[in-house]
């Protein structure tokens, strides 16, 4: 009878301290998330696909492979986990992506990175036309890097995006891009698996990492209403097992 009266107060004390610009100790734990929300994707993708040599990831996950690397396969099922390879004749880095509406909620998963390896956890509105593919705000992750980025408002700002693209970059662009973008160390053993959870309320992001909070982020970008697409972005190699998305609003 307890917990909902003290996940709001949890709630209002992150609110508070962000709005004060104090930091959160990394002993104050994060709620549950999957008791008051709706679970949108739960995947932890135990099972075999009808023909190795094709993607065939299943339960509503699609990759970028088709548009960006000629055809080739770059997502394999192994051994009950998801193993995400870009191919050499790739354009861009790997997408994986499942649809999912919501404005605030809880993404949690398991991962693995060797060195040099990275993983987004990147949230996108594919019907905003504001921005460049969807973009909405990211949690990237690399062994010795956590970054957390407003897209939205930041980098992928049609005009913003345009203009670095042009070499046109302003100074009140660069600074912009600097405000939207905050990065932490965060120290994560190679090829080793990790639990990660990325909380989305209002207008802030917080990153748990193996049970302790890693970094948070407020923006207003990452407050868009109508979130509507997961996206796993990987621009070299990784392993991704029990996918869960569960929309709190």
């Amino acid at each position: 009878m307890l917990k909902p009266l003290k996940n709001k107060l949890f709630l209002i004390c992150v609110v508070m301290l962000s709005v004060m610009g104090r930091p959160i100790a990394a002993s104050i734990p994060l709620m549950d998330g999957t008791e008051h929300g709706e679970v949108l994707i739960d995947d932890d993708f135990n099972r075999q696909e009808e023909n190795n040599a094709f993607e065939q990831i299943g339960n509503g996950w699609g990759t970028n492979s088709k548009k960006r690397a000629k055809g080739v396969k770059q997502v394999d099922l192994v051994d009950g986990a998801m193993r995400i390879t870009r191919a050499k004749v790739a354009d861009h880095g790997v997408s994986v992506f499942h649809e999912a509406a919501f404005k605030d909620a809880v993404v949690s998963l398991r991962f693995q990175l060797s060195n040099g390896d990275d993983l987004g956890i990147n949230i996108a509105d594919m019907n905003e036309k504001t921005v460049h593919a969807g973009h909405i705000c990211v949690a990237r992750l690399q062994l010795n890097n956590l970054e957390i980025k407003d897209l939205k408002t930041g980098s992928m700002d049609l005009a913003r995006r345009e203009r670095r693209q042009n070499g046109a970059e302003t100074p009140e662009d660069k600074k912009r891009i600097t405000k939207t973008t905050t990065k932490k160390a965060i120290k994560l053993e190679a090829d080793r698996w990790h639990e990660l959870e990325i909380r989305i309320v209002d207008d802030q992001m917080i990153v748990k990492l193996n049970g302790d909070i890693a970094g948070m982020f407020s923006s207003e970008g990452i407050a868009h209403s109508t979130k509507s697409r997961l996206r796993l972005s990987v621009s070299q190699n990784a392993w991704v097992d029990n996918v869960k998305l569960v929309r709190l609003k």
